[in-house]
């Protein structure tokens, strides 16, 4: 117990420097890009650093005591991130700026809500076709008259009041679940096979039938909406499950098949689509027209070489839609190829992260979870950096933690959330750090000791926080462990007290 708490603490220690190690490269990016434009220190950068430090502080200190075995990689990596995308906003617009800083609360705020309502990952599995339920309503909310708007030519806003925000990015955190849970639950079946299509075995339509209409239901949809590149995070978050589920290669093949049918039916339908092929193809054939902005992140690159044009000293403004879209040319340009290395090995350093809490657990629904949330961050920044440097066709998604955008970065956090909890699961399992029970089981306790004091019979009141973690700490299918964990109920009138 002694060495499970010391490297409980060496992880929150860790954690710590780094976190600090990202808040002080963030100040010190927003002072040299102020520097840069302005020639002198703004007079706003010391409410600016107690904010910055004031959110690190609180994040941390949620980890420290909701998630103490986490990985001590992943805050940091995110703040790393969050912070250099927030200073090249600020640097490209004030207003903006304000906007983000007021959504950065809320970010944090809703990654130590999740943390709390979520003591234990695999309760979600529970409630996987509720969330089925609500990914699919999410997607569908664009499309309702009054709410639904049109930005770009891709209706995927929704507008309630003064809030906008994009149903899509959550969606994709409900859905994601929705796989884990439906996966882990008939993996099995859906491995062996009991049909015979030539060489292949498949399953019976049966078993596949629900996760086959919500991949294709969340597809159909944003082609409906225009909205092409959630379409790939989708198509390929449900590809990459499915193959770590049933574990055979013949799964991707089919995927980069079915993707490439797609992507031609896709270009043959939407004229949006012809386009950004034909600037991806040759974006100098129009230069000042539809190729404009490809052209000038391009020469923004080139202005910046390898160390940059310095923090406030380029001109990113020049690239249209360099705070969401193209940001990563905009750290390119000012930062040069150092930074922008700096950014994509963080993002690999946030995958790999992602990936080893993965091969972490023996859970097939916390490894399925965890594969999956990372897939979402790992393709939709590769997809954005790679239609940036014209290695694939623009598809107008945002870059994870970096671009302007509140329900991005809401849904990006609560996704980190996720995967810390995920972490200090498999820390609890494997005896890293002791597994005592959530709020919600001393709850349940709490409230046996008050039935036994009031007289009736109650043998250990502890007895179900223990078997709720023990049940939680079993490396079993999450169906099994829910109903474990869920049938432990004690007959407080009855002095046997035995399970029902």
């Amino acid at each position: 117990m002694a060495a499970a708490s010391s490297l409980a603490q060496r992880r929150r220690s860790t954690e710590l420097t780094l976190v600090v190690m990202a808040g002080l490269i963030t100040a010190s990016a927003y002072t040299l890009a102020s520097l840069g434009t302005n020639a002198e220190i703004p007079a706003r950068i010391g409410p600016l650093l107690g904010l910055l430090l004031g959110l690190l502080a609180i994040a941390h200190l949620a980890v420290r005591l909701l998630a103490r075995g986490a990985d001590p990689t992943l805050l940091p990596l995110t703040f790393f991130l969050h912070g250099l995308g927030y200073v090249m906003i600020a640097r490209l617009t004030e207003r903006l700026a304000a906007l983000q800083a007021t959504w950065s609360v809320l970010a944090i705020a809703a990654f130590i809500a999740t943390l709390i309502l979520v003591p234990r990952v695999t309760d979600l599995a529970r409630y996987k076709w509720t969330l089925f339920v609500i990914g699919l309503v999410l997607l569908m909310l664009p499309l309702v008259p009054g709410l639904g708007r049109s930005v770009g030519g891709a209706q995927i806003w929704v507008r309630i009041g003064p809030v906008n925000f994009q149903p899509a990015e959550f969606a994709k955190l409900a859905l994601v679940i929705f796989f884990a849970g439906y996966l882990a639950e008939r993996r099995e079946l859906i491995r062996s096979g009991s049909r015979r299509l030539g060489p292949l075995q498949i399953p019976e339509f049966r078993h596949i039938a629900p996760i086959l209409v919500a991949w294709a239901f969340a597809v159909v949809v944003m082609v409906g909406q225009q909205d092409l590149g959630s379409s790939l995070i989708f198509f390929t978050l449900f590809v990459v499950m499915l193959w770590v589920a049933t574990e055979r290669a013949v799964v991707l093949a089919i995927g980069v098949v079915l993707f490439g049918s797609a992507a031609w039916v896709a270009a043959q339908l939407f004229t949006h689509v012809q386009t950004r092929v034909d600037i991806w193809l040759d974006p100098w054939s129009r230069p000042l027209g539809s190729g404009y902005q490809i052209v000038q992140a391009l020469y923004g690159f080139a202005d910046g070489g390898l160390t940059g044009a310095g923090l406030g000293r380029g001109s990113p403004r020049r690239v249209p839609a360099a705070h969401t879209d193209f940001i990563l040319a905009a750290i390119g340009e000012e930062m040069g190829l150092f930074g922008a290395t700096a950014v994509l090995i963080a993002y690999l350093l946030l995958i790999g992260a992602g990936l080893r809490i993965a091969l972490g657990t023996e859970n097939a629904f916390e490894k399925l979870l965890a594969v999956g949330l990372t897939t979402i961050v790992g393709i939709q920044g590769f997809i954005i950096m790679a239609g940036v440097v014209k290695l694939l066709p623009l598809t107008g998604v945002t870059l994870p933690l970096m671009s302007y955008g509140g329900s991005s970065l809401l849904s990006t956090y609560m996704l980190i959330a996720l995967l810390i909890r995920l972490s200090d699961a498999g820390a609890r399992r494997r005896g890293e750090v002791p597994d005592t029970p959530s709020a919600q089981e001393r709850w349940r306790a709490w409230r046996l000791r008050r039935r036994g004091a009031r007289g009736e019979t109650v043998l250990d009141a502890d007895a179900p926080a223990r078997a709720m973690a023990r049940a939680a700490a079993r490396p079993a299918d999450p169906g099994e462990v829910l109903v474990d964990a869920d049938r432990t109920r004690y007959d407080t009138r009855h002095d046997d007290g035995g399970r029902r």
